[in-house]
Parts: C-alpha cells; sequence; structure tokens
C-alpha cells in the first residue's frame, strides 16, 4: 500500500521521494551548471541562449521522468512553499530538502572532477548590486512558482504540459535574467558550485530571494483560487497535497495530475 497508516507515509515511499529528488536536482545542477562551464572552456560555443535552454530542457526532463514519484520539486524554495502553503506535510519537505541539496553538490563534484575548476562550477553571481539580484531573484521565482502551484491545483492539466510549461518558464527566465542574477530560482542550483568552487559573494540573495519569491507566489495563487492556506484539507487517509479521487487500476492522482502507482 502507498501509506502504512491513515495519513503517514511509508518509510520506504518516502525514501524513493527523496531519492527521485536526489537525482532530479542531480541532473539539473550537472546538465545546467554543465552547460555553463563547458561553455567557458569550449570559448562560448554553447552560447548564452544555448545554456537557458539546456537549464529548461533538464528540468522539463526531470519532470518528466521523477514527477510522478515525488512531484520532482528539485528545488528547495517550491518544496518550503508548498509545506507552507500546506500542500505538502513538513515531514515529507523535510526529506526532500537534504536530498536536493545533496543531489545538487554530488552534481558540482562530478563536474569538479570532469571538468576541474573552471566557470566557478557555475555558481550564480550578482553582476550589479547583491540588492539588485535580490529583488531579480524574487519577481522570477514568484512567476515560477505562480505557474507551478496553478498547475498543481488544476489535476486535469497533467504530464507533457506541466512539464513543459515549467521547464520553458525556467528556460525563459534563464535567457532574459541569467545576465543580471544567474536566474538561479532554486537555492539547491546555487548551494552545490558556491560549495564545491568556493565562491559565496552575494550568496545569501539566492536562498532569501528565491524562498520568499516562492512563498509569495504559492499563496497569491492559492489567494486567488480560493484555496485554504491555513488549514490542511481533509481528504480521508490522502496525503495532504494529493487529490481524493482515485485513479483506475491501483493508482492515484496527485495535484499536479502525475499518476502514483498504489
Amino acid at each position: 500500500m502507498l501509506v502504512s497508516k491513515p495519513g503517514r507515509l511509508s518509510g520506504k515511499l518516502l525514501l524513493k521521494r527523496a531519492a527521485a529528488e536526489l537525482l532530479g536536482t542531480y541532473g539539473m545542477v550537472f546538465a545546467g551548471t554543465g552547460a555553463i562551464m563547458i561553455d567557458s572552456l569550449s570559448g562560448g560555443k554553447v552560447t548564452h541562449l544555448g545554456i537557458g535552454i539546456t537549464f529548461g530542457l533538464i528540468v522539463a526532463a526531470m519532470i518528466f521522468t521523477f514527477g510522478s514519484i515525488s512531484g520532482a520539486h528539485i528545488n528547495p524554495a517550491v518544496t518550503l512553499a508548498f509545506a507552507l502553503t500546506r500542500r505538502l506535510r513538513w515531514t515529507v519537505a523535510a526529506c526532500y530538502v537534504p536530498a536536493q541539496l545533496v543531489g545538487g553538490i554530488l552534481a558540482s563534484l562530478t563536474l569538479y572532477y570532469l571538468l576541474g575548476p573552471t566557470a566557478n562550477m557555475g555558481a550564480t553571481l550578482p553582476a550589479g548590486s547583491v540588492e539588485q539580484s535580490l529583488a531579480l531573484e524574487v519577481i522570477l521565482t514568484f512567476i515560477l512558482m505562480a505557474i507551478i502551484m496553478s498547475l498543481s491545483l488544476e489535476p486535469r492539466i497533467a504530464g507533457p504540459v506541466t512539464a513543459l510549461a515549467i521547464g520553458g518558464t525556467v528556460g525563459l527566465e534563464a535567457i532574459f535574467a541569467g545576465p543580471i542574477s544567474g536566474a538561479s530560482m532554486n537555492p539547491a542550483r546555487s548551494l552545490a558550485p558556491a560549495l564545491v568552487g568556493w565562491e559565496w559573494y552575494g550568496h545569501w540573495a539566492y536562498w532569501v530571494g528565491p524562498i520568499t519569491g516562492a512563498a509569495l507566489g504559492a499563496a497569491t495563487i492559492c489567494w486567488l483560487k480560493g484555496v485554504s492556506i491555513v488549514r490542511e484539507e481533509k481528504v480521508g487517509d490522502k496525503e495532504p497535497g494529493t487529490t481524493a479521487a482515485e485513479s483506475p487500476a491501483g493508482t492515484r492522482e496527485t495535484r499536479t495530475g502525475e499518476t502514483i502507482a498504489e
């Protein structure tokens, strides 16, 4: 069964979900920051446009791959926003966030081994003032989280649409805002190269900005759609963050429309 007892996830399932978050974040950081590093090593052959597209495509690919297992947050700011708006249990969030951070760090360590300490390991660094990048990260992550939350509240919108919408948003924001703040929108994406490359300038902005923006974006969409964030919805013995409706053949649908086998 999916749950060991009403309202609680089994330890085995929670481990699988955390592993999915680790692997998804690993893939995102490996491909995204790897593109930055290879662009530097190749004399600009990847190009800034290519870097933005790489980030968008890898996020979409990770959602396709792991969305049906964990929801493919691959972003501590997204996970915390879901928890703050009671769309995810804090016990689950407490497993997701460390897994995401470890996945990102492992990816940067892999890149360090393969490519060496080039391009600051693809770290996000403010091109102007730290305050400018902070404000930009708040706005960028607000937009991203608003889209994620809106999709999660529409179970009829599922699968490819979800992956392409979120991946497309990440790619778009990376293309136009990357030259200023790095367009992180993700503390795990920023922490990994900063730690491995030991480059901490303005790093705090890449935690405060995305977490603030994601929380505001999630709360705004919940307010606009009339979804309570004060108390958890009663969905029988379902975990908060999943629909009460069952799908055929022993499966259930998450609020992102992904199907998880029982």
